[in-house]
């Protein structure tokens, strides 16, 4: 089967793209492949539950760089099914909106009241482990992660629909 792992907090000064691959080998996911340069590793790997390959992931990161980033791995037939289903098309988004998917570690996590909106950003809906969020370019810069970090705590991590959508076909 293949997967995505969404590593949290990934940039091209905090952790090498070959690096990253050679741990998801040496862990045994085989067809490895880092996209985009942050923190985005499709693998094939045997089935099994997202939380197994995220705890496997994250030992192969330790073993291999001396240290790990959180990983939420969702399997590409659940990405194509957000992709297909798209929530975004439920809401009124102005023209200049940056849709972005956040996963969430804990589906079991209450979710707040939603919509949320803040300077630009605004949070739409909740669905299972997916939070559904906008946000307008302003000076403040990305207020969409802090406005989800409050809600959500820290055990998530953010992907524009592009990236999920490049994902999903990788």
């Amino acid at each position: 089967m293949r997967y995505v792992a969404f590593l949290r907090g990934v940039s091209p000064g905090n952790a090498s793209m070959p690096a990253l691959k050679r741990a998801f080998e040496q862990a045994g996911f085989t067809e490895v492949c880092t996209l985009l340069a942050s923190g985005n590793v499709v693998f094939d790997a045997r089935k099994a539950s997202n939380a197994a390959l995220e705890r496997k992931a994250e030992r192969a990161m330790q073993a291999a760089l001396g240290h790990s980033f959180d990983a939420i791995v969702r399997s590409q037939p659940e990405l194509q099914a957000l992709l297909a289903a798209d929530a975004f098309a439920r809401h009124a988004l102005p023209a200049q909106a940056k849709r972005v998917l956040s996963f969430l570690r804990d589906p079991a996590q209450p979710a707040p009241a939603l919509p949320i909106a803040q300077d630009g950003a605004c949070i739409l809906e909740r669905i299972g482990a997916q939070v559904y969020t906008f946000y307008t370019p302003t000076a403040k810069g990305p207020v969409f992660m802090q406005l989800l970090e409050r809600h959500f705590g820290r055990g998530i991590t953010t992907r524009t629909w592009d990236t999920v959508r490049k994902c999903a076909l990788a």
